[in-house]
This record gives structure tokens, C-alpha cells and sequence, in this order.
């Protein structure tokens, strides 16, 4: 057997992620429509509604689970904002170096404001902050 050849630095292995049943029958029912074919309006209006609802449950799973790991992680985390027009953009980094693992996420104000809601994470980030 040949060894494989090694990859270029700064190249990434993606981990493939299940989609949900509600994102795959979005995403059916727009491959199912002709090029060119509008839907009738109220048809227009649900599929708004299914991809905003898509988008709010997946914004809820990543701030649950940036919540779980503060709250659980015990590593050092930074939060620092990165623009201020046109829009407040926030950088969160957790580490936990005992997993040899780093996360950085990219927030809004209102993203960021929703994950500090919760008096645990608070907490956790004003002692990060003090650098205890």
C-alpha cells in the first residue's frame, strides 16, 4: 500500500454533518422547481418562513452550544470586537488545551447579547476577563 500524500498546510478536513429533515426537504422542494418558475405567493411566503425558521434554529444550536462549552470547558476564552460599521461583529475564542481543541466563532451584537442572557456564562466570561 502506498502512503498517502501529505497535505498542503493551511488545508482543513471538513467533518460532514448529517442535514436535518426539515433543511433537506427545503432544499429538495427548491431543486424540484423549474428554473424560471416562480412559486405563487403564498407558496413564496412559506418558503421564506421555512428559511428564516431554518436559519433561527441553527443560530439557537450554535449559541447552545458556545453556551455548553464556557460553561463547561474550564479554558480561556477572548471575546473582542473586530468591526463596528456597518455592523458590531464580535470574535469569541475558546481553547481548551487539554482537548487540544480551539473555537472561534464570529457574533453579532444581538447573537452576542443572547448567549451572555444566562448568568452562568456571564460568570464564566467576567472571570475569563480577570484572568482567573
Amino acid at each position: 500500500m502506498l502512503p498517502s500524500p501529505m497535505k498542503p498546510p493551511g488545508t482543513y478536513k471538513l467533518r460532514y454533518q448529517r442535514r436535518s429533515v426539515e433543511a433537506a426537504a427545503f432544499e429538495d422542494d427548491l431543486r424540484r422547481r423549474p428554473r424560471g418558475v416562480r412559486a405563487s405567493s403564498a407558496a413564496a411566503a412559506d418558503d421564506f418562513l421555512a428559511r428564516l425558521t431554518y436559519s433561527d434554529q441553527r443560530a439557537q444550536r450554535i449559541l447552545d452550544s458556545l453556551r455548553d462549552e464556557i460553561v463547561g470547558g474550564g479554558g480561556s476564552l477572548r471575546i473582542r470586537q473586530i468591526f463596528e460599521t456597518p455592523r458590531e461583529i464580535y470574535r469569541l475564542e475558546l481553547e481548551l488545551p487539554e482537548m487540544g481543541y480551539q473555537r472561534t466563532t464570529l457574533l453579532d451584537r444581538d447573537a452576542l447579547e443572547m448567549l451572555l442572557e444566562e448568568e452562568d456564562v456571564r460568570e464564566a466570561v467576567e472571570t475569563a476577563q480577570l484572568g482567573g
